[in-house]
C-alpha cells in the first residue's frame, strides 16, 4: 500500500500507530510533515503538501485519539 497526501486518514492512523506515546495536543504540523516523510509507505512529492493537508492529518489523528479507537 502506498500513501499520498490525499490519504489523510490513512496517514493519520499510521502516525498514530507509530507515535502512540506522544501527546497529540503537542504535535506540530512540522512533526506531522517530518514523520509522514519517514513512512516507508509514503510515495508522494513533499513539495505538494500545504498546511491544510497537514492540519487534516492532525484532525483525523486527534479525532481517533479522543474517541479511543484502536
Amino acid at each position: 500500500m502506498s500513501l499520498h497526501w490525499d490519504a489523510t486518514f490513512a496517514i493519520a492512523m499510521e502516525l498514530r500507530r507509530r507515535h502512540n506515546d506522544v501527546n497529540i495536543e503537542e504535535v506540530t504540523l512540522q512533526q506531522i510533515f517530518d514523520w509522514t516523510l519517514e513512512l516507508s509507505e509514503f510515495e508522494d512529492d513533499p513539495a505538494l503538501v500545504n498546511d491544510d493537508i497537514l492540519y487534516a492529518i492532525y484532525q483525523d489523528w486527534y479525532e481517533e485519539h479522543i474517541h479511543g479507537r484502536k
